[in-house]
């Protein structure tokens, strides 16, 4: 339960995440990106059922507006019986994937051969 992976993948000028942990799959996908009048904007398609999508929502948009490109973040978290403590360490330990990323790859340093 104390492991949460974060991949990257450049697309062309866009950025993919992938944030998984124990049985990975896909929960949630959100893309944000710029939009005339607004930072950013994002649209997220969820599994039925599954809880992914109220991070990668959150972390697609922190992600384009701090990279000022579009941001796909796959997510797909699954750990059987956890406890509501659980889940919020769970969700503590992506949050300081995505700050880890982020920082690493903040604009004005962005080297695309750094984080793979």
């Amino acid at each position: 339960m104390n492991k949460i992976r974060l991949e990257f993948r450049e697309i062309g000028s866009d950025i993919l995440l992938i944030i998984t942990g124990g049985d990975a799959h896909i929960g949630a996908v959100s893309t944000a990106y710029a939009s005339s009048g607004y930072p950013a904007e994002v649209h997220t398609a969820a599994v039925p059922g599954h809880k992914e999508s109220l991070l990668s929502t959150d972390f697609a948009l922190r992600a384009s507006r701090w990279l000022n490109r579009t941001v796909t973040v796959i997510m797909g978290i699954h750990y059987s019986n956890l406890s509501s403590e659980q889940i919020e360490k769970v969700c503590q330990l992506a949050e300081r994937e995505l700050e880890f990323f982020l920082q690493t790859v903040s604009p004005p340093s962005y080297d695309k051969n750094r984080i793979q």
